[in-house]
């Protein structure tokens, strides 16, 4: 007991105290850095030595790729729809149908003008003209909400009653 008590015992249970202080202080940071090599595994996976810079590399290109990706499809589906709305333009938009009775003989009303135009008030009248004994079809082109022939009342009404339509409408 009295080597302990001189000099070099002193030291000697100092450098002890130290090195047991050492040794605890090695096993915290042994455990804290297996945590964080378990949160690693976590994100990278099962990818060997990889670091999480390289990680983070290649997560940047991957969302660099990805954005190039989306650029294209995005052209291409902008692409699709611009001449989608152009087709669109010249389909039927407006439509209407008008029934009347062509020689007032009380027959049920049983001729039809139908209009049918596109976004450009342009398109087609065709009106059915019904008698006892026969049936006749006629077909004028609208350019602009106007015939390019002259239009029967009962056309001009279903060109008139076809634009003004709110559920004819686009």
């Amino acid at each position: 007991m009295d080597e302990l008590s001189s000099t070099t015992g002193i030291v000697a249970l100092a450098a002890a105290g130290a090195a047991v202080l050492a040794l605890i202080w090695a096993l915290v940071l042994t455990v804290q850095l297996r945590r964080v090599r378990q949160a690693q595994t976590a994100v990278l996976g099962d990818a060997g030595e990889r670091d999480l810079v390289r990680h983070a590399a290649d997560l940047d290109e991957a969302f660099r790729a990805l954005r190039d990706h989306v650029d294209v499809v995005h052209g291409a589906i902008d692409e699709r729809l611009t001449t989608a709305e152009t087709r669109l333009d010249h389909s039927i938009a407006f439509r209407s149908l008008v029934r009347f009775d062509a020689y007032n003989e009380m027959s049920g009303r049983q001729s039809t003008s139908i209009a049918l135009l596109d976004t450009t008030r342009s398109g087609i009248v065709i009106s059915s003209i019904h008698h006892r004994d026969q049936a006749r079809v006629y077909a004028k082109l609208v350019r602009e909400g106007k015939g390019e022939l002259e239009l029967a009342p009962e056309e001009e009404e279903a060109v008139r009653l076809a634009l003004s339509d709110p559920a004819t409408r686009e």
